[in-house]
């Protein structure tokens, strides 16, 4: 828990370089331009595609047995529930794979001078690694959406799917220019607990207002620092 929370500590005094807030708006605006424009085209057949698919799934009963506003409301529900995630996703992904070379470097040069660059990742496993994190996480979110409308459990779902996100999309870029294959292999069995509990932690993020907005480039940051961190003590361990 200490180290998530040093590493959460680090990543908001490396946010307020200037150089990283040059880079904080622009992943979240442009996922938003990206899925508002859209939303705006295919809203209607967005909207008919899930009434037919409420309707086949176990909660269609439920709902052909109330008012006609509840099943139109549970489909305003869900294109919100899911326009919501796409954009965040979107804007994720954006982050990692345009943003988070800079920030890596950033934070490697001034925190982890001495750490030597091994190059265990590249730019196409790094997009490899998006795409199944994308994929993963908006299939998990669309199998659950019935759920969200019956389950009192449905409040812990984002911040499980966020949890898995966060960590599976930014644990690779944070270490691709230093780790080793080999390293990348130890470090996800020794701190697999640590990058989930972190990645749950700023899952929280996205449901508040204006700081979601600005939220990936301070989560890439957050694994960058705590993924460096382990990357510099499975080194020291090793030589000692």
């Amino acid at each position: 828990m200490k180290d998530v929370l040093t590493a959460l500590q680090r990543a908001l005094s490396s946010l307020f370089h200037p150089r990283m807030l040059l880079l904080m708006a622009w992943p979240m605006a442009a996922a938003m331009l990206l899925w508002g424009g859209l939303a705006l085209v295919f809203w209607g057949d967005w909207a008919a595609f899930l009434s037919q698919w409420l309707a086949g799934s176990s909660v269609g009963p439920f709902l052909d047995g109330g008012a006609s506003w509840l099943a139109g409301s549970a489909v305003m529900l869900l294109l919100l529930l899911t326009l919501v995630p796409l954009t965040y996703a979107t804007a994720l992904l954006l982050t990692a794979l345009f943003a988070m070379p800079s920030m890596v470097r950033h934070v490697a040069g001034r925190d982890y001078p001495e750490l030597a660059e091994k190059h265990g990742g590249s730019n196409l496993g790094s997009a490899w690694n998006g795409l199944v994190a994308i994929v993963v996480y908006l299939g998990l979110w669309l199998i659950t959406l019935p759920v969200w409308l019956v389950s009192p459990l449905a409040p812990a779902l984002p911040l499980l799917l966020g949890a898995y996100l966060n960590q599976r999309l930014f644990r690779y870029d944070a270490l691709a220019e230093h780790a080793s294959g080999e390293e990348f292999d130890d470090l996800m069995e020794r701190a697999a607990g640590r990058l989930y509990l972190l990645g749950a932690l700023l899952a929280l993020v996205q449901f508040v207002p204006v700081l979601n907005f600005f939220a990936p480039v301070y989560i890439g940051l957050a694994f960058t620092h705590l993924c460096l961190a382990e990357l510099a003590r499975l080194r020291q361990e090793k030589t000692a």
